[in-house]
């Protein structure tokens, strides 16, 4: 399993040979927009955790330019569905055996609405089972005690979770989100894209392994092999 980050809360995981696409919001990112191309990327899947623009502003256009199926709540999935795409909608607790393996949508605690004020039901994460490796990608959300269900069930190789706090946790939340899913080492996103959530990096590598854990922020365009 390779994981790419794009900057924000946008990734691109390899399983196999799918590539999943995460959130994608990047050509309206100041940090990422002159790295990455969006003509670029490979998709086959492209999953969305909530419909506020800053997680599914590229989404349309690269599902049209790729061909990727979009999975996400029924209500972004239903917008998206109107727009002659391909979808596979979800709700929470909910799972599906796709290609790549297995995926369950899991609670958030957030807001979700498209840029147009319209409903985009309620935000969600991802628990995502293969290839051996399990992976839970929080989205946007407070710290909740829902977390502690998800090692009931799945046993986590990696949790990538918001760090920026205002609009989402914040590190020392963080570092409690991850002794609830039982995962220590940790990839952050949605931090430092704009002046809300602008964190200190070497502050919150340090917090994390002070507390016995890997606290990973990648560069943008930056993967590892999990």
């Amino acid at each position: 399993m390779k994981i790419t980050f794009y900057g924000h809360n946008s990734f691109g995981i390899k399983i196999g040979d799918n590539h999943l696409l995460i959130d994608p919001f990047i050509t309206g990112n100041d940090l990422v927009k002159d790295k990455i191309d969006i003509n670029d990327l490979k998709a086959d899947y492209i999953l969305l955790t909530h419909a506020h623009q800053d997680h599914t502003l590229d989404a349309e256009a690269i599902a049209k330019n790729t061909g990727a199926i979009i999975v996400s709540n029924f209500e972004i999935t239903s917008h998206y569905e109107s727009k002659g795409l391909e979808v596979h909608p979800m709700n929470h607790g909910g799972s599906w055996d796709f290609e790549f393996g297995k995926v369950k949508y899991v609670n958030a605690v957030h807001t979700s609405s498209f840029p147009d004020g319209s409903y985009g039901g309620q935000p969600g994460g991802f628990v995502i089972e293969s290839e051996h490796k399990n992976i839970y990608i929080a989205g946007d959300t407070a710290l909740t005690m829902d977390m502690k269900l998800i090692p009931m069930r799945t046993t986590l190789d990696l949790a990538i979770l918001p760090i920026g706090d205002n609009f989402t946790m914040g590190i020392e939340d963080a570092i409690i989100a991850s002794d609830f899913v039982e995962c220590d080492k940790v990839i952050g996103c949605h931090y430092d894209t704009f002046g809300y959530i602008e964190i200190d990096h070497e502050e919150a590598k340090r917090k994390f392994y002070e507390k016995g854990k890997d606290l990973m922020l990648l560069e943008i365009g930056e993967s590892i092999e999990l």
